[in-house]
């Protein structure tokens, strides 16, 4: 009797039920939707839930990085938006060609990420506060240095083509973002900087006393989660065919929520890159089939605050 509650303890713990639960919750709210609304499973709305999909999935699959370490990355929103207004400057301003433009946008995310993880690692602030203060100082300067106004890509019709190109009617965004996800994966499962993120998460002290440089592998992770806010930034300027200075604020909510609802635990350790994906669809998912229904965007976060809260809670189950 005491080895079956056991089994069936370690089969709710387990990855591939976790990552089960997430997928069956997916196809159950597309069904749901579609039996609502007709106009839900047209290929329309469904390339406009993918595209809407892949700039907050590259998001969450950056923080995926920093959640798996046991942190929390709060600037991921105003840091896009920072990253997609230097890229504006870049282009517009500066009349620098389109390639160094968006290479430079990806590089101030990755500076953002990089000072994170220098206060966080180096002046050992705690993370929720380290970036919050980088929330806040990426919203000011976006909107200093922007003057508060969107800056378009009137002379560069060209870079909209980044985004909002297509083929065979996939738009370029969703391609990209499925190609990151994939190179995300690789990194995650396949290299030392993977597995490092996972000792980390697990116990930090273990893997200070197993020879880690902590700090170095802290800090290049939330590098890395800043290379993906930034290119998050400027996949968003491109769609948007401007930089809005005051955008981003809220994004990171709905990052943070989909990596939750992946599976990913917020204690560190534990973490995928297809339950996060999984989770992006299903934010994307939730958010497009209560706006088709009419429902009030106020009723929309508060559906949105309790999946989180659920998602939170079955995570806090599964760990006992």
């Amino acid at each position: 009797m005491e080895n079956k509650v056991t089994q069936k303890k370690s089969l709710f713990r387990s990855d591939a039920t976790q990552k089960l639960l997430a997928f069956g919750s997916l196809i159950i709210l597309f069904i749901v939707f579609s039996l609502a609304s007709p106009n839900f499973a047209k290929f329309d709305n469904i390339v406009g839930i993918l595209l809407a999909t892949a700039v907050n999935g590259i998001l969450a699959l950056g923080v995926t990085f920093v959640i798996i370490t046991g942190g929390i990355d709060l600037s991921i929103g105003t840091g896009m938006t920072f990253a997609a207004v230097m890229t504006a400057v870049f282009i517009t301003n500066w009349k620098l060609p389109i390639i160094i433009g968006v290479v430079g946008g990806i590089l101030m995310g990755g500076l953002c990420g990089f000072i994170n993880g220098i206060i966080i690692a180096k002046m050992k602030v705690p993370p929720f506060v380290a970036t919050l203060g980088m929330m806040m100082v990426a919203k000011g300067l976006s909107l200093v240095i922007s003057g508060t106004k969107p800056i378009y890509f009137n002379d560069t019709p060209i870079f909209r083509e980044i985004a909002m190109g297509s083929i065979f009617g996939i738009p370029n965004a969703v391609l990209i973002f499925f190609l990151v996800a994939i190179i995300a994966s690789i990194i995650l499962t396949r290299t030392v900087l993977g597995r490092y993120n996972f000792a980390l998460g697990s116990n930090e002290e273990a893997a200070r006393l197993s020879g880690i440089n902590v700090d170095a592998w802290k800090i290049s992770i939330y590098t890395l989660c800043g290379i993906f806010f930034g290119l998050a930034g400027v996949l968003m300027a491109s769609r948007l065919n401007s930089a809005q200075p005051s955008l981003g604020q809220g994004y990171e909510l709905d990052a943070i929520a989909a990596v939750v609802i992946g599976g990913t635990s917020l204690s560190g350790g534990e973490g995928t890159i297809l339950g996060t994906v999984i989770g992006a669809f299903i934010m994307s998912v939730l958010t497009n089939g209560l706006r088709i229904l009419s429902v009030p965007q106020e009723w929309q976060t508060v559906v949105t605050g309790v999946i989180v809260v659920m998602a939170v809670y079955l995570d806090i189950i599964r760990r006992r």
